[in-house]
């Protein structure tokens, strides 16, 4: 019920009003089954504006650090993120980790629209960083089509690092839905999960026209840190998809 009111009542409207938004491709989610959505992460925008042009539910995973702060500050954000359907996901790895992967795919097993950023992390400099496989986990143990999703101009609304909003237009991109039901059986496979998320960022990255990085993102984040302080290089420059379009028979992943 809060999830309906926050976004027809409450923070959709308001959104709509002051942040004129185009969707291309949305009739690509189909209107029922599971889905996996897998979105490009420019901003915590992202995850306000993207639900609010999609007819159905949207439920993300959310990083544990929403759910565990203490005191009165703590339980509010508890209670609106799990009101509005978001779960926690321990990002370090381990058991807590393997449950939230559990959770996503109970999800698109019962028919819900999981919403994911296979980058793991917002983009520090606005590129797109390799994926993480715990997407292809999903996709592969649920049977769940994955629709690419791509964000565009919401890191110019939400910069990294700053609390204000500013009024930019928006672009959401859906692609085509990708059926991974060829490797039916293979769940476990470090290779196909490989094979299945490098397939999915191509998607992205020829959906947004983002300059792709062949490093995760968090990694990115260390270097670029590092970078600051004079310790380390920059980030190495990577093809974009205009780039990638005028080579022949060339594949990123």
């Amino acid at each position: 019920m809060l999830y309906w009111l926050m976004k027809h009542v409450f923070i959709g409207p308001l959104l709509k009003a002051l942040w004129p938004t185009k969707v291309v491709g949305a009739e690509n989610i189909p209107d029922d089954g599971g889905v996996i959505l897998a979105g490009n992460h420019l901003a915590v925008a992202d995850s306000f504006f993207m639900p609010l042009r999609v007819k159905r539910k949207v439920t993300f995973p959310a990083k544990s650090e929403y759910f565990t702060e203490k005191g009165l500050k703590g339980l509010l954000k508890k209670w609106f993120f799990t009101g509005v359907g978001q779960f926690p996901i321990d990002r370090s790895g381990g058991n807590a980790a393997q449950a939230a992967l559990d959770t996503a795919t109970r999800l698109v097993r019962e028919g819900h629209l999981l919403g994911i950023y296979p980058e793991g992390t917002r983009s520090p400099d606005g590129r797109l960083y390799k994926g993480k496989t715990g997407v292809a986990r999903i996709a592969l143990d649920s049977g769940g089509l994955v629709v690419p999703v791509a964000m565009v101009g919401t890191d110019k609304v939400n910069p990294i690092g700053s609390k204000m909003w500013w009024p930019r237009r928006l672009e959401i991109r859906f692609g085509k839905p990708l059926d991974f039901s060829r490797y039916e059986g293979l769940a476990g496979d470090r290779f196909i999960e490989r094979s299945i998320t490098d397939e999915i960022m191509y998607a992205l990255m020829e959906l947004s026209g983002q300059e792709y990085v062949d490093i995760y993102a968090a990694k990115a984040k260390e270097l670029l840190a590092a970078d600051e302080a004079g310790l380390r290089p920059k980030v190495p420059a990577q093809p974009s998809a205009q780039d990638v379009a005028r080579i022949p028979d060339t594949k990123v992943g």
